[in-house]
């Protein structure tokens, strides 16, 4: 493949898909690998014939299928990642493994194979934990309270090691809440499948009172490329964020307004100090001044954040 090719890990799923697209739309020659665990080939159907698309079906959890979807590549988009946070509370090594296993093995293939000169990651505002102040900088200190936020945070230090070892610049997105099509976890997502069964009554996880902060996914890439393409350090950390924020309640009043739904029984179920589940965070909300600082703006996609 030509020297401009991209590798996008996790490249079927819903954030990585939706950077497939925009690298593809801006002439880019793209390789994808994804083990399909939570991506879906749907999310690049429209891609299936595109010369410019290369679907690679494996597993980073493997060395060789990690080796060979670096070569011929120069930069890489890691987007691979088992995104459910509640995964921590039942079966934390799914992210042990998922998540920092395969960062390892996939920083290992770059050291290796040469030629890799740079790294996005896909990180999350869980990182920071319980932050003592909102919103949160990115120099606030990572203090995790789930296992899914702990992985992002070893994978953060792992590239931040690999950076300074062997030179492979790197740019760190921490995500809030993004939302549009293609989505299939979060609370939004929960939500719309419990009412697709029954209209009549919502079971709500936690008091609804917990803060949150969500971004389009237009938003969402249109910053990760800017980071991208605007970088000047080795090793530079972005929240990826919005400037206003909603309660969980908000959030079911705007769908069922949606809807057109009325008369619905709202049952909450907290935990804790008014959680959804251990290790879920009571409020939490991003600064996104360093990324404004590269000319990032929030754009009309931030009206439709329920579609």
């Amino acid at each position: 493949m030509s020297p401009d090719t991209v590798l996008v890990t996790g490249g079927a799923g819903f954030i990585g898909s939706h950077i497939v697209d925009k690298l593809i739309n801006e002439g880019h020659r793209v390789r994808v690998i994804d083990n399909l665990s939570t991506g879906r080939t749907e999310n690049l159907k429209h891609l299936e014939n595109n010369p410019n698309l290369e679907f690679i079906k494996g597993d980073l959890k493997n060395e060789k299928d990690t080796e060979e979807a670096v070569k011929g590549v120069n930069t890489v988009f890691h987007f691979a990642a088992n995104p459910e946070v509640r995964v921590s509370t039942t079966n934390p090594r799914t992210h042990f493994e998922e998540n920092v296993v395969t960062t390892f093995n996939l920083l290992e293939a770059m050291r290796k194979l040469g030629g890799v000169r740079e790294i996005v990651f896909a990180s999350s505002s869980s990182v920071y934990g319980e932050p003592e102040e909102i919103p949160v900088g990115e120099e606030a200190p990572v203090r995790p309270v789930s296992v899914y936020g702990a992985s992002k945070a070893a994978c953060e230090n792992l590239i931040h090691a690999y950076s300074r070892l062997y030179g492979i610049k790197a740019v760190i997105l921490r995500y809030a809440n993004i939302i549009g099509p293609r989505l299939r976890h979060g609370v939004i997502y929960d939500l719309l499948m419990k009412l697709g069964k029954n209209t009549s009554e919502l079971e709500v996880l936690g008091d609804g009172t917990q803060v949150r902060s969500y971004v389009y996914i237009d938003d969402a890439v249109e910053a990760t490329m800017l980071a991208w393409k605007n970088s000047t350090g080795n090793y530079e950390v972005y929240n990826v964020g919005n400037e206003d924020w909603i309660t969980v309640n908000d959030i079911v009043k705007a769908i069922l307004n949606e809807l057109g739904l009325s008369n619905v029984k709202i049952i909450h179920k907290p935990i804790l100090h008014g959680v959804g589940w251990p290790g879920d965070v009571k409020k939490i909300t991003l600064r996104i001044d360093r990324l404004k600082a590269l000319g990032f703006r929030l754009g009309i996609a931030r009206s439709r954040p329920l579609n």
